[in-house]
């Protein structure tokens, strides 16, 4: 599992430096990333619903502005979500439409039992199996990639990846604002770390099977 955002809202951007999009236009979000991918998730977060076909690209500061401008959104939302891989079959879901990066969370609802929608146009969808999660490619096409299965009790370790990954982004964000915008750089983070659901511990109750209403091995 792994956080990533869509990257067609940095097409074309040129507030500051960003790295050139790939096939999918998904960008995973970890502490690996080259200041060139940092810049472009930060273009997909600060250019979300903006419109930047008459954006002055030569003004010094309209990067800064941009940046502040996140700042003052009463809510930081970006579309992406959680890429899912199963590397043995290299089958893949990518989130769906409307189901954000900062809903990244409502994964763990699947560990109490429960059903998460994917998002509008979500190449899958989720079943219980007993102990199992399937994510089932939600199209009766015979090309369609295979289900991807994994035992419930594996998904609290799977999305505490995720979360230590988002944070080690969050470190390399601060780091390329301390460059763009010094003065910006503590409390942009912060409130990334809020909004994104980032920042707090990841919680959860021990995982329950949906058949029996017990937790794995009976206790």
């Amino acid at each position: 599992m792994d956080a990533v955002v869509e990257t067609y809202d940095a097409a074309d951007f040129a507030l500051w430096p960003t790295a050139a999009p790939a096939a999918d236009r998904l960008l995973v979000l970890s502490d690996r990333m080259s200041p060139l991918e940092v810049g472009t998730a930060m273009a997909v977060l600060a250019g979300y619903g903006h419109d930047d076909s008459d954006a002055p690209s030569s003004d010094a500061g309209a990067g800064v502005r941009r940046l502040q401008s996140l700042l003052d959104a009463d809510l930081v939302i970006a579309p992406g979500g959680i890429l899912v891989q199963d590397t043995a079959t290299g089958a893949v879901i990518a989130p769906g439409c409307c189901f954000g990066l900062e809903n990244w969370r409502d994964w763990l609802d699947l560990t109490h039992g429960e059903e998460i929608w994917l998002g509008h146009g979500a190449a899958a969808r989720v079943e219980h199996r007993g102990t199992v999660v399937r994510l089932r490619p939600d199209t009766d096409s015979p090309a369609a990639p295979p289900a991807i299965e994994f035992p419930v009790a594996e998904l609290p370790d799977l999305l505490r990846t995720v979360h230590a990954k988002l944070n080690g982004f969050l470190s390399l964000a601060e780091q390329w604002t301390a460059r763009y915008a010094p003065a910006l750089a503590p409390a942009l983070i912060a409130k990334l770390s809020e909004d994104l659901n980032i920042g707090n511990p990841l919680a959860g109750r021990s995982p329950v099977c949906p058949a029996t209403g017990e937790k794995p091995g009976g206790s």
